[in-house]
C-alpha cells in the first residue's frame, strides 16, 4: 500500500509501516491512512510482525498538527470533530494488535507520537538524539484519563511520574535505562535493529489468536493488572477469573 501519508512494504516475514507525512503529526485524515495500513496487515494470515518508522530523520512523530487544529476553512487533514475518538480508537487497536509490534524511534516523538511509540510492543531509539516527551503540563494542559493509563502501563512509576507530571524530555538512553525503550542504536542501524527485534518475536506471532487476547487481558476492559483484588487472591480462586485460552491449566 503506498499513499502519501503512510506506505506499507513487507520484508519477509516483516511489515514495515512507514509514516511519511513530513514530521507526521496526528490528524483525522493521517489517522485513518495508519489504520487503513492495519487493515492490510491484519488481513495477512500468516505468522507476521509489524515495524512503524518514519521516513523524516529528524521526527518520528511531533503531535497533534496544530495548524490543522487552528484552521478556520477546509483541511486536507479531514473532520476535526471526530478525530479525538478516532485517535483513540487507533491507540486501542495497536496497543491490543494481535501481531508483535515494534516502533523505530529515530527522531521526536512528542504527544500523540509518543502515544503511538507506546502502544507498540518494543521500541527501539536513536541513541544520539531525538526526545520523547508528554509537554501537555508545559502547554497548560491535563492529560485525560484514558492516555495517563496509556502511560501507566508502559512506563515504570517513577519514570510515569515525570513523564506526566514533570514534562520531562526522555532521550533513547535514558528512556532504556527506565525501562520502557528496548535497545538504543545509531540513526542509521535504527531500522534495521528494529526488523530484526521484530524477527526475534515471530515465534509468538504463529499464535495470533492467543496473543490478541493476551494483550486484550492486559489492556482491555477489565484488564488482569487492574482487578479490584490482589494477585495471591487470584492465584487462590483461579476460578473466578477468566480461562486461560489456548491452553488448559
Amino acid at each position: 500500500m503506498k499513499g502519501d501519508l503512510i506506505q506499507l512494504d513487507r520484508e519477509g516475514d516483516v511489515f514495515v509501516l512507514s509514516m511519511k507525512a513530513d514530521e507526521n503529526r496526528w490528524n483525522t485524515s493521517f489517522v485513518r491512512a495508519f489504520n487503513a495500513a492495519l487493515d492490510e496487515v491484519e488481513t495477512s494470515s500468516d505468522p507476521i510482525a509489524m515495524v512503524t518508522s518514519s521516513v523524516n530523520e529528524k521526527f518520528f512523530s511531533n503531535g497533534l498538527d496544530l495548524e490543522w487544529m487552528a484552521a478556520k476553512d477546509e483541511h486536507p487533514g479531514g473532520d476535526r470533530d471526530v478525530f479525538g475518538s478516532e485517535y483513540m480508537a487507533l491507540c486501542a487497536r495497536l496497543i491490543t494488535f494481535p501481531v508483535p509490534t515494534v516502533a523505530a524511534v529515530n527522531g521526536h516523538a512528542f504527544g500523540a507520537g509518543f502515544m503511538i511509540a507506546l502502544c507498540h510492543d518494543l521500541r527501539i531509539m536513536r541513541e544520539d538524539r531525538g526526545y520523547l516527551c508528554a509537554n501537555e503540563v508545559e502547554l497548560g494542559m491535563t492529560i485525560p484519563e484514558p492516555e495517563l493509563a496509556l502511560f501507566r502501563h508502559k512506563i515504570p512509576m517513577g519514570a510515569f511520574h515525570e513523564t506526566v507530571v514533570l514534562a520531562r524530555r526522555w532521550t533513547g538512553p535514558a528512556a532504556k535505562d527506565a525501562g520502557f525503550v528496548h535497545a538504543t542504536t545509531s540513526l542509521e542501524n535504527v531500522r534495521p535493529v528494529a526488523l530484526q527485534t521484530a524477527e526475534r518475536q515471530l515465534g509468538v506471532a504463529k499464535n495470533r489468536e492467543v496473543l490478541g487476547w493476551m494483550k486484550e487481558r492486559l489492556y482491555g476492559e477489565n484488564a488482569a493488572i487492574n482487578e479490584t483484588h490482589g494477585a495471591a487472591h487470584m492465584l487462590r480462586n483461579p476460578g473466578e477469573f477468566s480461562r486461560v485460552r489456548g491452553a488448559e491449566r
